[in-house]
């Protein structure tokens, strides 16, 4: 029986060790304060709402990465903005999987999303955790700028969910 790629990973525990290695190698907390810093000043031109979740390891109760990416996104009330405009970056290190989920009133094709999630997993396959991430966040808040525009002048637009992203 042949085995895809990294699922021997996953079945012998190794994916697990790897993705608490990869968080605390590269996901110091210098990285994580840049993150944060990087998303509130985006966050200052467009009403849109980033939310970033790191998983080293992902739950056995869910083998689906995009599955466990909407179940994150419940869990961490993404979708509970006052304009419905939350994303989430979801990365699952030890499946080596990214998701972005979207809140209902951000009307962008899947096709745009998916760039972003192939740009990224790319450098993160040159081991560029940083710069990737970075510039996926970049990337993102670009895009959310042409899809949720900033408020009408003497509106205050809020910070309605964290910029710190969270390590699960």
């Amino acid at each position: 029986m042949r085995h895809k790629t990294g699922k021997w990973k996953e079945w012998v525990g190794w994916a697990g060790i790897e993705g608490h290695w990869l968080r605390r190698k590269h996901f110091t907390p210098e990285l994580l304060a840049n993150i944060a810093e990087r998303i509130k000043h985006g966050e200052l031109e467009h009403t849109g709402e980033l939310m970033v979740a790191i998983e080293a390891v992902s739950p056995a109760h869910e083998s689906d990465s995009r599955q466990r990416a909407l179940e994150v996104f419940g869990r961490l009330r993404v979708w509970d903005t006052p304009l419905n405009t939350g994303v989430l970056l979801y990365v699952a290190l030890d499946r080596r999987r990214l998701e972005i989920i979207a809140d209902r009133a951000i009307a962008v094709p899947d096709a745009l999303w998916e760039q972003v999630c192939e740009q990224l997993q790319a450098r993160l396959q040159q081991h560029d955790y940083a710069a990737g991430l970075l510039a996926a966040i970049d990337n993102i808040e670009a895009i959310l700028r042409t899809r949720c525009p900033p408020l009408p002048s003497g509106q205050v637009n809020t910070n309605d969910l964290s910029d710190k992203p969270v390590l699960l």
